[in-house]
């Protein structure tokens, strides 16, 4: 197949790390060990107009506000063929794609509610750019709910992808980890955007509370840059005033991710908000770091309870982390069960490798409703 990805227009691909560009490329490499892959967006100093990796090829385009990328994008692809087209988190790009390609399946994958919420766009305008989808793709099942929930049209276009990892990469650090090394101090890891709705502050008071109790010193490694320095600011303030240890990594590039993790004993999810799939929690697995996250949206697709991980139910207050945290501080074997546990998890159904194959259907299946 010839296939066009169209990514949004906030970071360019490859990026340090923007998660929606992190999964385009990692599923568009894997695509193109059999397909011939376009993957359009937007420029930036230090990559070139276009990069060629095999069957992979990715073209970047001038951007500034999401309608003059849009008319970029249109403007190169205007005049070729492509068997299937994918925009990625936009869907106002997606009636343009229609009309400029009407013989053509166009794909929306949607990795979060943000782009489809009445803050971002009306909801009838929403409404209309599903409704020009041919495929709707969802990266868990918790979304697709929310999305039939929102727009019960959109029921029979829906299509759950699951993201993936490349264990090759997030693989656990030689030793089994640095918990299990019995080292004084136990290290809990945050990994995402310093944002209010990701919950960093109960997990602040959660590694109080833990600290106060436990067996081990323990301390707070947060790895995630911010869009507002100022947040940032408040939460260094906050780790201050809770007497916590915290170390601050800022933006770290997902090249170097799989050494952050080796750095932990655990990880610690404690989002808000709904949480449509959580990236983080499977890349933690791989590593072989017990994973503690809120049973929020799409995260319990990916841990199971005592099983891959623990999930916190009470996820809004610190003191259910904080158990959690205890309870893997106090128990190694139940630690390195729940490690190895997800590690198998991640194996079985969270790599990039089956994403793509996943698109490969999805991309044929609309294909043939097209003809039809």
């Amino acid at each position: 197949m010839r296939i066009l990805i169209v990514a949004p227009e906030q970071y360019p691909v490859p990026t340090l790390s923007g998660s929606v560009e992190i999964c385009i490329l990692a599923a568009a490499r894997q695509l193109a060990k059999r397909h011939r892959v376009t993957v359009i967006s937007r420029q930036s100093p230090g990559l070139p107009r276009r990069t060629v990796e095999g069957g992979l090829t990715i073209e970047r385009v001038k951007t500034g506000s999401p309608e003059r990328y849009l008319r970029a994008v249109l403007h190169s692809v205007k005049d070729r063929h492509y068997d299937v087209i994918q925009v990625d988190n936009r869907p106002r790009f997606v009636p343009p794609f229609k009309s400029l390609f009407p013989g053509t399946p166009v794909l929306l994958f949607l990795h979060s509610l943000n782009f489809v919420s009445k803050r971002r766009i009306p909801q009838h305008r929403a409404a209309a750019c599903l409704a020009a989808a041919d495929r709707i793709l969802v990266n868990s099942a918790s979304l697709r709910r929310e999305i039939i929930r929102r727009f019960p049209h959109a029921a029979a276009k829906l299509r759950r992808i699951p993201l993936g990892v490349d264990p090759a990469r997030f693989t656990p650090s030689r030793g089994g980890g640095k918990g299990r090394a019995g080292r004084y101090t136990y290290t809990v890891l945050y990994c995402g955007r310093l944002i209010r709705r990701k919950g960093i502050p109960v997990l602040m008071r959660a590694v109080r509370l833990a600290a106060r109790s436990g067996p081990k010193r323990v301390e707070l490694l947060v790895a995630g840059g911010s869009g507002k320095p100022a947040y940032a600011a408040e939460l260094k303030r906050l780790a201050r005033g809770l007497g916590i240890r915290a170390r601050f990594l800022g933006t770290v590039p997902h090249s170097r991710m799989p050494g952050v993790y080796a750095q932990a004993d655990c990880f610690v999810c404690p989002s808000q908000g709904h949480e449509a799939f959580g990236l983080v929690n499977a890349e933690a697995m791989a590593c072989g770091i017990p994973v503690i996250a809120a049973a929020n949206g799409g995260i319990r697709e990916l841990v199971r309870h005592r099983r891959t991980g623990l999930l916190v139910k009470a996820y809004r207050r610190p003191e259910g982390y904080a158990s959690a945290i205890r309870t893997l501080m106090s128990s190694p074997s139940l630690a390195a069960r729940l490690a190895a546990a997800g590690r198998r998890e991640v194996l079985r159904r969270f790599t990039w490798r089956r994403t793509a194959e996943l698109l490969a259907q999805a991309y044929g299946a609309a294909g043939s409703n097209q003809e039809r």
